[in-house]
């Protein structure tokens, strides 16, 4: 006679080892996500940029602009408005407040999880005025920054701290040269 699997029913208290038959199909039965801390700040680093910033852009972006049209036509020209205007859009439009939580799987962003098996290490960096909370990723594209209040950083280093190594990333040269160019620009 075939071993039968006994079949659980959702009243029945389980143990997070017992096995449940879910339609045929043996699993363990997972405990629940359990929150470790939650902050709100804005949904992006912010910087308001003044006139004579503005101004060096477009004679830098008119200058590539005319080089690109004469080398390729009008289609990298496009391009390079629609970068800037986005860029516009991004400096001119303050972010959102929205809620950030540290799990025990992983860390939600309005309520869009990244679970930990992806996060390999952390670290806190400055953007503008705030402070950042950085995580390197096993996905594309590598990092996550999370902006957080300061006076949350140690609360948040103390809870990560269990899950990940903390230890900031040499910059890339992709790093570097947007460092590099941001100094060039004025303020």
């Amino acid at each position: 006679m075939p071993a039968v699997a006994r079949k659980i029913t959702p009243s029945q208290n389980t143990s997070e080892n017992e096995v449940v038959d879910r339609g045929g199909v043996q699993a363990p039965r997972l405990s629940s996500e359990k929150t470790l801390f939650v902050w709100r700040a804005p949904s992006r680093p912010f910087k308001r940029r003044n006139k004579d910033f503005w101004m060096t852009v477009m004679a830098i972006a008119g200058v590539f602009g005319l080089i690109l049209f004469l080398v390729e036509g009008v289609m990298p020209v496009i391009l390079i408005i629609s970068i800037i205007f986005l860029f516009y859009v991004l400096s001119t439009v303050e972010p959102e407040s929205i809620e950030y939580t540290v799990t025990d799987r992983g860390v939600k962003i309005a309520d869009k999880r990244t679970d930990m098996e992806l996060l390999t290490r952390f670290w806190f960096a400055r953007r503008y005025n705030d402070e950042l909370l950085v995580f390197e990723t096993r996905m594309v594209p590598g990092r996550l920054e999370l902006v957080i209040n300061t006076k949350d950083k140690e609360k948040i280093r103390k809870v990560l701290l269990e899950y990940l190594s903390e230890e900031e990333a040499s910059p890339s040269s992709l790093d570097r040269a947007t460092n590099w160019l941001s100094k060039k620009l004025p303020q």
